[in-house]
């Protein structure tokens, strides 16, 4: 067995650093969440019963929603298993991700409100490759990132968020960029309750550019859209269009097989709530545009639990 190098060492301890990191934040994330749980549900009451300005919670900040909406945060936990396949003419590279999340939502004066959300992620990588047959395989923790975005209503049917995601690089090899990240990114919410109760229009856009990191990865820099349309169905179903911002525009170094800049898939997703707290939903993404290819196919199991 290969003893690790002492740049190996310390890329190691640096990533388990940064992981502890997140984690810390998650438990007081946590923590903070139980303390003030009872707080908020009494402040959201006033909000609710308060009209002081002309502006009220409901039912802009309805927590019936299905979460694919950066305006109306939720207190939630979500487990996410995504599998993930992409192909180019010398190899195949098949990938499983198994994802926990915590969001955590907090009102704060004048209608504003901040929602913080972690994740940290476990994969696992094989790469196939065709000229001389090989296999090779890589599991660990994936890049971990956290995100804060700040919202407000415009009125009963619009509001906008604006906010920003920081990704560490605390992925084992080959599993992550091996760059700091930071995206910024901004939406806009538009209700069609025409659509059904929590039916609504939602195009979110963040910018990931990299930064710091090992010196030769690969430069991050490509817009990522989502023009999320939810749309209630009979019953406890419902489906969104684009819930995850999978639609690429690649302005960093071009990647093996790029053609072109643009990355633009079909991403759909079927959902079911169980209950008032418990909601189950599957998406499926293939490509249509694969100038720039992130995947040939992507399918992502969603368990989300609000609190």
């Amino acid at each position: 067995m290969r003893m690790p190098l002492d740049g190996e060492r310390s890329g190691l301890l640096l990533r388990f650093q940064t992981l502890a990191w997140l984690v810390g934040v998650i438990v007081t994330a946590s923590a903070a969440g139980a303390i003030a749980g009872s707080q908020d549900g009494s402040a959201e009451q006033a909000s609710i019963s308060q009209s002081a300005n002309g502006q009220e919670e409901s039912p802009d900040s309805n927590v019936d929603n299905n979460g694919h909406d950066i305006t109306r945060p939720q207190n939630s936990l979500e487990w996410r298993s995504r599998f993930e396949s992409s192909l180019t003419d010398a190899s195949r590279t098949d990938r499983v991700s198994t994802m926990l999340r915590l969001s955590r939502k907090l009102n704060l004066d004048d209608g504003w409100r901040l929602a913080a959300l972690v994740q940290v992620p476990f994969v696992a990588r094989t790469k196939t490759t065709f000229d001389s047959p090989s296999q090779q395989y890589n599991a660990g923790i994936g890049d971990a990132f956290v995100q804060g975005i700040l919202s407000h209503a415009i009125n009963e049917r619009m509001a906008f968020g604006f906010g920003a995601r920081l990704i560490a690089p605390t992925a084992a090899e080959n599993l992550g960029s091996e760059k700091w990240q930071i995206a910024p990114g901004f939406g806009f919410r538009y209700l069609l309750p025409e659509l059904g109760a929590d039916g609504s229009f939602v195009p979110a856009m963040r910018y990931a550019i990299s930064f710091a990191g090992s010196p030769y990865a690969r430069r991050i820099s490509e817009p990522q859209i989502a023009p999320t349309l939810n749309i209630d169905l009979p019953g406890p179903l419902f489906v969104t269009f684009y819930p995850s911002n999978d639609i690429r525009i690649n302005y960093g170094a071009p990647v093996s097989g790029q053609t072109g800049r643009l990355f633009l898939p079909f991403d759909a997703l079927v959902g079911a709530k169980l209950t008032n707290t418990l909601q189950v939903s599957l998406e499926v993404g293939v490509p249509i545009v694969k100038d720039y290819p992130v995947y040939n196919f992507k399918t992502e199991l969603r368990v989300r639990v609000l609190y």
